[in-house]
């Protein structure tokens, strides 16, 4: 990150025009670009994909963005974590068309706090709630929806009291999803492993995976477990877990109550029509392209028909490194698989 002039601290502490998008931990720099309302709505990531287009972007020392917003800032932020592939986006996105929600997908800034030794992360954290509370009005609510690794450092980024969604899927419906797909089976690959040492440091331990399904199954185990820990260590935090496909079901009902849960300000009605509007028949990382539920359960199904040997493998794998773990046992548990 190159330096340039500092943006004045009234401006970064005002409202939500200067996100904090990216953090280098070693220099204590970080990037901030300037948005608006239209800006986040249409941003599928706030990562550096949208330096694909032209932005107003300013880099700023640490301390001088951490002094902007001390005192007494909103560090109300709803926040979302997930297992990746499961819909996030697409909820972000509903609940952004909320008119008292600003939703904010996938600040680069909690992937490199996420990524830093727990030591050089101290130095940023406590900053971070209220750089991500920041709204355009005093009755807006930001909902930030953060990479699926930084749940890892979910009891860090939720301030006591607040709210949190943890949504997943059942290891059966999540396996063939990343199995239908060419480039979530490229990214499985890429990150298998830093899950297999995430999952290592919490005492799971699974076998060498002997095709993609298995992988998948640690992908899953990995995510899986790094919320269940997150949860052991937010007690005071509410937490609501969410299962995507059961939601996919009866989105208007399901969108209803997870707004309920964030106190998001709503009606029925607006609800309905958010569930059932376009959104929810574009593929919600890049509109441009048709998607819809119909079209995921007919890939899962296809994909589990295709690997139904390997699935049973995988499903029995995890069965039983459970046994070993009691992280991995409350996970299945959860999805209905224990």
């Amino acid at each position: 990150m190159s330096s340039a002039p500092l943006i004045p601290f009234e401006e970064i502490s005002r409202d939500a025009t200067w996100l904090a998008q990216a953090l280098d931990p070693a220099s204590g720099q970080v990037r901030l670009i300037a948005m608006n309302r239209a800006s986040y709505r249409a941003a599928s990531f706030l990562d550096d994909r949208m330096l694909q287009q032209p932005v107003n972007a300013q880099v700023a020392p640490w301390p001088d963005v951490e002094e902007a917003v001390t005192g007494d800032l909103r560090s109300d932020a709803r926040w979302i974590f997930h297992i990746g592939h499961v819909g996030s986006t697409l909820i972000s996105r509903l609940l952004g068309e909320l008119p008292s929600v600003l939703a904010l997908r996938e600040p680069r800034l909690l992937r490199d706090l996420a990524l830093s030794p727990a030591e050089v992360r101290r130095q940023y954290v406590d900053a971070v709630p209220r750089l991500m509370s920041r709204t355009f009005a005093a009755d807006e609510v930001a909902c930030v929806k953060v990479t699926s690794f930084a749940s890892e450092i979910a009891p860090a980024l939720v301030p006591p009291s607040e709210r949190a969604l943890f949504l997943f899927a059942r290891p059966d419906h999540y396996i063939p999803s990343i199995l239908a797909g060419e480039n979530s089976v490229k990214e499985l690959h890429a990150l298998a492993s830093t899950r297999a040492a995430r999952m290592k440091t919490r005492g799971v331990e699974l076998p060498p995976s002997r095709n993609d399904a298995e992988l998948a199954a640690g992908a899953w185990a990995s995510e899986m477990c790094a919320l269940e820990a997150a949860a052991l260590a937010m007690t005071d935090r509410s937490i609501d877990w969410w299962d995507f496909d059961a939601s996919l079901r009866d989105m208007p009902g399901a969108l209803a109550r997870i707004a309920d849960f964030f106190s998001f300000d709503a009606d029925q009605e607006a609800i309905t029509a958010i569930a059932t509007g376009p959104l929810m028949k574009r593929y919600s990382k890049a509109l441009e392209y048709d998607y819809s539920p119909t079209l995921r359960s007919d890939l899962i199904a296809e994909a589990s028909q295709r690997h139904a040997d390997d699935m049973r493998g995988a499903l029995a794998m995890l069965a039983a490194a459970a046994d070993k773990s009691p992280l991995l046992a409350s996970a299945l548990q959860r999805a209905g698989e224990g």
